[in-house]
């Protein structure tokens, strides 16, 4: 074969791969590219153009199917810059999926743990991908409809200062904490407001805590939440977050989670069996919820390097 009948022959070879739309265009272009580069080097062979120089060319220039791909627009289900976004929400929803499922495994099976964890890994762990499954279809959308209808609004930076919606619900945080803290120092008090003292004993006992947890952890648990109040009335009153509060604040949350998941572990909270079940489930998926807050703040944090004058950079 002459050399432009190879040259022809591969551009077809390449141009047959891509979309009908795109291959008259690519093909021009190829064609002008492989021009270019076999006389660039047969001058620098000092030798007339010929075959095998063509051929040697075509060869290391790479298969029609890698070429073909250098021209093909990519297609991707989760963009790059969606990719952590991606992996921290289906790691938080495995989390939860499979730590919400071993407490009810572990209270259809009171007595038994093998019986749990059997129950745990055939009921939740083995099915639970399908959350991963959901988050790739709702990133691939996304992805999708942002490439067909580009946002059109300007990028605006977001105020570190609480605004006036903001303010309040914190304020409602605050009232919150300070409901809960009456409820945990006695929870009977349910009762009384539902229904006026006359609820039957056994709820009364239901809502009663053991001995030992009242004597040992709910004091401790009383004062850690009880710190939630000033950290929320600080940040309501606009008082900046230095780097020394910050981390009291992060330090507060890692005991407070710790402190609860370790009452969950020590034994019974509640002094039926049943309402002990719901009580710790409900503390240990807070103790995890604390202990996942706290670990993606820790994470989105930015904390930009000095720049380096040897390196260049501006003063």
């Amino acid at each position: 074969m002459s050399t432009n009948e190879l040259i022809d022959a591969y551009v077809t070879d390449v141009a047959l791969r891509l979309p009908r739309r795109q291959r008259n265009d690519v093909a021009c272009e190829l064609r002008a590219l492989l021009d270019e580069e076999l006389a660039a080097r047969a001058q620098a062979q000092g030798q007339a153009v010929d075959a095998t120089t063509a051929m040697a060319l075509l060869q290391s220039f790479g298969h029609p199917d890698e070429v073909a791909a250098r021209y093909l627009p990519t297609w991707t289900v989760i963009e790059p810059a969606q990719g952590r976004a991606f992996l921290r929400l289906a790691v938080i929803g495995l989390a939860v999926i499979w730590i919400g499922g071993l407490v009810d495994a572990f209270e259809r099976s009171p007595g038994s743990l093998l019986a749990a964890i059997v129950h745990w890994w055939g009921h939740v762990v083995l099915p639970s991908p399908w959350w991963p499954g959901v988050l790739v279809i709702g990133f691939a959308l996304s992805a999708w409809s942002r490439r067909r209808w580009p946002s059109s609004t300007p990028w605006t930076p977001r105020s570190a200062e609480p605004t006036a919606g903001r303010r309040v619900a914190l304020a409602f945080g605050v009232l919150g904490i300070i409901a809960g803290l009456g409820i945990l120092a006695e929870p009977r008090i349910v009762l009384d407001v539902i229904w006026g003292g006359r609820a039957a004993p056994s709820a009364y006992q239901a809502l009663t805590y053991t001995e030992r947890f009242r004597a040992t952890f709910a004091p401790a648990i009383f004062v850690l939440l009880s710190l939630n109040i000033p950290l929320l009335v600080a940040t309501i009153a606009k008082v900046r977050r230095t780097p020394t509060l910050r981390a009291l604040d992060i330090g507060h949350g890692v005991v407070t989670s710790a402190v609860i998941a370790w009452a969950v572990i020590d034994g019974p909270v509640m002094m039926t069996p049943e309402s002990d079940a719901v009580a710790r489930a409900g503390m240990l998926l807070g103790a995890a919820v604390g202990f996942v807050a706290l670990a993606l703040e820790r994470w989105r944090r930015v904390t930009p390097a000095p720049t380096s004058h040897g390196a260049g950079g501006m003063p």
